[in-house]
């Protein structure tokens, strides 16, 4: 039997909702009568009690109002919501690997039910006391409760229970709502497929995108100029998905007219840009947040698992990649007036996994090699490597390139337990067409999750090699979380002060590439 634990969470959360969260206390293992005592003053004063509690356990059973029925091992269970404001737009029966306490609620309110040889029990309940309220897992691991993506967040809407800022949609503009099934139809189906957003308008120059943006969603208003969508009352959310040179002027003036605003990546330029965007935001009250979307890549989610499980060890080296040979894209995005240079593009994606997996530090010093030897007719450069370091000495090298006839592994990661690595695979479309015959066709290669695997090192020269499946695809994890956010008062997955770490790295990057491969230090944020 574990030894009675009570810890304390009173980390805040990013939130839109007007009051800060109270403490959270934990509680594991035996109860006795003094703790108990302890624990119902605090709930009583408006803290919230996490406990997970012992089978026979009657101190605890007192006073959570609920007592365990079955102590069950360690497997994997069904958990079911059971509605309510905390189970709000996410999935009702999920599963998690456990121990497991069957509950019999006396004086709470049954949130969760497991089913157990065809029979629903209780396995999370709640008891409000005075101003706060009891929390009752039934799930022994609290930390694998904490980490699930739906079970986890679940928890923290108990632990911090909040009214829905509104009942109403939010409206959702998109500042360059581009060609045929790109960005703009992207956001379009994300708004419309997302319980809490709604697509309301549009911005384009061309008419004829215009045009296109009412066939495909006819509800929406459409505009030809950001300024005359500044005044319209409809939209609670702008997306700027122009070209990167416009990010921060766009984005800026959508925040003064009292939007929140998401903006696609890169954030801006410049790390000056991006702290000007943070200022205004905070001094407007508004949400700032980029579209990172590539955080829910279902290999790059796997990955982040495996690094924090601990497969690895320490993770002291990671190196991507992407590119192929080919001439690059013909459109702005190969010019560096427009899209700020080759870094800019996949790099933005890259450099914010990294920053990632190393929980969110950037580095202190950036390299760029960079060359142009191929396509003469664009401004971008044709490969690049950027090398970063860590002041503890951990290192990462992002590469790009259209020059490279055989692929590198989109990621290696180094730890002191193992190695990961993930390898692109062709992406080939065959069909057979009436009075056409066979026809076939080839897809971008990062479009679709790499194949991972992973060494460990078992001692005494033993290796072990492990498959690592992709995550469970996970629907419009982005805008969902925008909405939680925004509506409930969640944590903001991609806050701001991340991208514009992000943007810090990339603008250093760049510019050591023009000084031909300069050391660069970057400055800690403020």
């Amino acid at each position: 039997m574990n030894p009675p634990r009570t810890d304390t969470d009173a980390s805040p959360t990013t939130s839109a909702a007007p009051s800060s969260p109270a403490a959270v206390l934990t509680h594991t293992g035996p109860m006795h009568a003094d703790e108990a005592a302890r624990l119902r003053g605090a709930a009583e004063a408006g803290a919230t009690i996490v406990v997970v509690p012992e089978p026979d356990d009657t101190v605890a059973a007192e006073l959570t109002g609920c007592r365990v029925v079955d102590d069950l091992p360690h497997t994997e269970w069904f958990i079911t919501l059971a509605g309510g404001p905390a189970a709000a737009r996410l999935e009702g029966e999920v599963p998690i690997s456990s121990a497991l306490r069957a509950l019999e609620t006396i004086d709470a309110e049954t949130v969760a039910t497991t089913s157990i040889r065809f029979r629903h029990h209780p396995t999370m309940a709640v008891r409000g006391l005075g101003r706060g309220r009891i929390v009752t897992s039934g799930v022994a691991d609290l930390d694998a409760l904490r980490r699930h993506d739906v079970l986890g967040v679940f928890l923290g809407r108990l632990e911090h229970p909040r009214s829905p800022a509104t009942t109403r949609d939010l409206g959702v503009a998109v500042v360059g709502y581009g060609p045929f099934g790109g960005m703009g139809y992207l956001h379009g189906l994300a708004a419309t497929e997302t319980d809490g957003l709604r697509l309301a308008a549009a911005v384009d120059t061309s008419a004829e995108r215009l045009d296109a943006a009412r066939r495909d969603f006819p509800d929406l208003h459409t505009y030809d100029d950001a300024d005359a969508l500044a005044g319209d009352d409809t939209v609670d959310i702008v997306i700027v998905a122009t070209p990167p040179v416009f990010h921060a002027p766009i984005g800026l003036e959508m925040l003064r007219a009292g939007k929140h605003v998401v903006v696609e990546k890169p954030m801006c330029l410049t790390a000056a840009d991006a702290d000007t965007m943070l200022a205004t935001a905070d001094q407007v009250d508004r949400v700032l947040t980029v579209h990172q979307s590539r955080r829910w890549d279902r290999d790059v989610l796997a990955l982040r698992r495996i690094i924090d499980d601990g497969l690895l060890g320490e993770v002291f080296n990671i190196e991507t990649f992407v590119g192929g040979f080919e001439h690059p894209c013909r459109a702005w995005h190969s010019e560096a007036s427009v899209s700020g240079g080759a870094v800019y593009d996949w790099g933005s994606h890259h450099i914010d996994w990294i920053l990632r997996f190393f929980d969110g530090e950037p580095p202190r010093r950036v390299l760029t090699s960079a060359h142009t030897r191929v396509w003469l007719d664009s401004t971008n450069v044709d490969q690049l490597s950027v090398w970063m370091q860590w002041d503890d000495g951990r290192e990462a090298t992002f590469r790009q390139s259209d020059i490279a006839a055989i692929r590198r592994p989109k990621f290696y990661v180094q730890g002191t337990g193992g190695t990961a690595a993930g390898h692109y695979r062709p992406l080939r479309d065959e069909r057979i067409e009436a009075g056409r015959g066979h026809l076939d066709g080839w897809h971008h290669h990062a479009e679709a999750p790499v194949e991972l695997s992973a060494t460990t090192y078992a001692g005494n020269g033993v290796l072990i090699d492990h498959t690592i499946p992709t995550a469970p695809h996970p629907g419009w994890g982005f805008h969902r979380n925008l909405a939680d956010h925004l509506l409930l008062g969640e944590a903001l997955e991609v806050r701001p002060e991340q991208s514009r770490d992000v943007v810090a790295v990339l603008e250093a990057a760049h510019r050591s590439g023009d000084e031909g491969g300069s050391l660069i230090e970057i400055e800690p944020r403020g």
